[in-house]
């Protein structure tokens, strides 16, 4: 699927670049719904590209869904496609055809973005999925992000169906983890360019201040730490594609865990050497700094899948640690 995940990621991209501009984003934040940029990305079929072919889907894996999702991070999408799209992917593995429009995605004591734009909801506790229409939401805002967030209010659901073994009983909680950890990779790499870019143009005692070995030292490990929570995104995806979503449990815990300690890092340091600057609402900086802290959150932080790990680790013993760390991607496809 590489040649249509190149494709599809390029066509994100172009798009998000004309229609999430910093304007649209503090837009969102105060509460107006993108209506243009929803329509656009429904017309190229991306809520429903992880969904099979024959229900009208792309029939993407989860390593594709990985890419796309870190152009959402890119670009701080104000939108809740990647939910959606999990969404429809959760509800299509139980055989239940995912309705058109913006499908809310439910994790456990969470609010959803978004929620009072989504027509459905989809649950999936326990290794079955349900579809919803919820009969109310209950609205409310997100505390980080600033986004709108909500809880719905749930009748009886519309179509329930068993989810296969491969997505496990946590088969949501770990599709938000793999989308929160490539969404905060992707705003990373966004944020660092702006750092560079910033730090060859701002000049402090006659030259860029990228000059100076100081900051040099500061932008080499936000690019470390770039680079770390890519590698660690698609390590999960290839994962989840060979494995299924609960067995690249590891794999997905992991790029949570490092995705989300490289977000705290890099957002430390981009704010560090733009300084007074970065903290400013007229700066576009905090659009992506403030996201990179929601996501790191979103799914669980990362003492939960850092606890999950140890866990995992503990009930296998210590002879079987070695090859979990080094021998996984010899394992057959689930």
């Amino acid at each position: 699927m590489s040649d249509i995940r190149d494709m599809l990621v390029e066509q994100v991209d172009r798009l998000l670049s004309d229609r999430a501009d910093p304007a649209t984003l503090r837009a969102a934040e105060a509460g107006t719904w993108p209506e243009a940029l929803w329509a656009e990305a429904e017309a190229l079929g991306l809520p429903l590209a992880l969904v099979p072919e024959g229900m009208g889907g792309t029939g993407l894996g989860w390593g594709d869904a990985a890419a796309l999702w870190q152009a959402l991070g890119r670009h701080a999408a104000p939108i809740p496609l990647g939910e959606s799209m999990a969404a429809a992917a959760l509800l299509a593995g139980a055989g239940i055809t995912p309705p058109t429009g913006l499908i809310a995605l439910g994790l456990p004591g969470e609010a959803i973005a978004w929620g009072r734009r989504a027509g459905h909801l989809a649950l999936a506790p326990g290794g079955e999925a349900a579809l919803h229409a919820p009969t109310d939401w209950q609205q409310g805002r997100g505390l980080i992000a600033r986004e709108p967030a909500d809880r719905p209010v749930l009748g009886a659901p519309l179509a329930e169906g068993r989810l296969p073994g491969a997505y496990g009983p946590d088969a949501a909680l770990l599709a938000g983890a793999l989308l929160n950890a490539a969404r905060i990779a992707g705003a990373l790499e966004t944020v660092l360019l702006m750092t560079v870019d910033y730090a060859n143009t701002r000049k402090q005692f006659g030259r860029p201040i990228g000059g100076f070995q100081a900051v040099q030292q500061l932008l080499a490990r936000c690019a470390g730490e770039v680079a770390a929570a890519g590698v660690a995104v698609a390590n999960a995806g290839r994962a989840a594609d060979r494995r299924g979503l609960a067995g690249a449990e590891f794999e997905i815990a992991a790029a949570k865990v490092v995705a989300g300690e490289a977000g705290g890092t890099g957002a430390e340091i981009v704010h560090q050497v733009h300084a007074a600057i970065g903290f400013t609402d007229d700066h576009p900086l905090h659009l992506f700094t403030r996201r990179i802290w929601a996501w790191r959150d979103g799914a669980g932080p990362e003492r939960l899948w850092a606890r999950r790990i140890g866990d995992a680790a503990l009930a296998r013993g210590g002879a079987h640690l070695w090859a979990d760390l080094t021998s996984r991607d010899e394992e057959p496809a689930a």
